[in-house]
């Protein structure tokens, strides 16, 4: 190796973890509430109480319908809207981001901060994205870390699928992707959950 470049190499280290940390510490989030029904890890059978997600529908594959819709949703809470008064303003950021398969495609979603109601929500300016309230309802999931690929989702699909069926739940949903983290975090440092709706 050139002696040179390895003051070049520390420098970008530095830099990238400089970074992952400094955003890390930008983006703490609100979560979408819930109450844990039964823990046996990595799985959890949870209660979600009512709340109201901003979403998007997409076509084409998973990786490109994430970007394109996280794009588009993101643009409507960073001030794409417009109020009552005419105005537009900023919407938090919560976490996960959540993206479920469609029959034409894909359904990407952001649940809005528990303060927001549906009629407190400025209008998307972007007429493919729309606010919706959705019910309370139960959920099972599994967490897993690394990156969401689709070998990754189908196979703790499957593990969700037999846990939720020992534990005689009846599923009722299509599963979903929940993907907490910004692009920074490191892989094995990521949060990723398969949910799907069961029957109270």
């Amino acid at each position: 190796m050139n002696p040179r470049r390895i003051p070049v190499v520390w420098l970008t280290l530095i830099i990238i973890y400089l970074t992952f940390f400094i955003t890390k510490a930008a983006m703490a989030v609100e979560e979408a509430p819930y109450r844990v029904l039964l823990a046996e890890p990595p799985f959890e059978h949870r209660f979600y109480p009512s709340f109201v997600v901003a979403e998007t529908e997409l076509p084409g594959d998973f990786d490109s319908a994430s970007r394109t819709g996280f794009r588009r949703v993101a643009a409507y809470i960073f001030g794409e809207n417009v109020s009552e008064p005419g105005s537009s303003r900023k919407i938090a950021m919560t976490a996960p981001v959540t993206v479920t398969p469609t029959a034409s495609g894909w359904r990407l979603h952001f649940v809005m901060p528990s303060q927001e109601k549906l009629d407190t929500l400025p209008k998307p300016v972007n007429s493919q994205v729309g606010l919706r309230r959705v019910n309370d309802h139960e959920m099972v999931s599994i967490r897993f870390s690394g990156w969401a690929t689709a070998a990754a989702i189908k196979e703790n699909t499957d593990r969700l699928t037999q846990w939720a069926q020992s534990r005689q739940l009846t599923m009722v949903g299509t599963p979903q992707v929940a993907r907490y983290n910004d692009p920074f975090t490191l892989p094995w440092r990521r949060r990723n959950e398969i949910l799907i709706e069961v029957a109270k």
